[in-house]
């Protein structure tokens, strides 16, 4: 379903299923992003402002609450800190964050510019929201996101027959 913008809109079975999800009506959804095995929404997209005008730079939302209890695992693990670590060890892998940033940049700002080199997740210097990373990841497909996919391959290590989309 789509507005005549050529923008998606959020069906009212998505946007109550998203809230029930959330514990709480979204702020500024503008799509679902990505969606699970049984087609639930799993990512949501964000507009660049929330309905008051408020900058909101957070382009994508994880919303499976099954994947954000995942996530958090890994990030009491330690894992944000030894991924921020890496980027002052591994060039390659410092650059390849850095493009996944422009990348998040230019799509949001293709929405909406916001005037800020502000993206989400602590990119480009440092890992601060696993969370992030993932729902970028899934959102937008393997290759872009560095850690998103990174942490998504170690929860499908870890979950094996799981048929969810980690």
């Amino acid at each position: 379903m789509t507005v005549s913008s050529g923008v998606p809109s959020v069906g009212e079975a998505d946007r109550a299923l998203i809230m029930r999800q959330l514990g709480r009506p979204p702020r500024g959804l503008r799509a679902v992003a990505a969606r699970d095995s049984a087609g639930e929404p799993t990512v949501v997209q964000t507009n660049p402002r929330l309905e008051d005008g408020t900058p909101f730079p957070t382009l994508y939302y994880l919303t499976s609450p099954r994947l954000v209890s995942l996530v958090s695992t890994l990030e009491s693990e330690g894992l944000m800190r030894e991924m921020t670590d890496r980027l002052a060890e591994d060039p390659e892998l410092a650059q390849r964050y850095r493009r996944a940033h422009e990348s998040y940049l230019a799509e949001r700002d293709a929405i909406e510019p916001l005037g800020t080199d502000v993206s989400a997740g602590g990119m480009p210097d440092r890992v601060k929201c696993l969370h992030v990373h993932v729902a970028h990841a899934l959102a937008v497909g393997p290759g872009i996101n560095p850690f998103g996919d990174e942490a998504l391959d170690l929860l499908r290590q870890r979950r094996p027959d799981d048929s969810s989309p980690v």
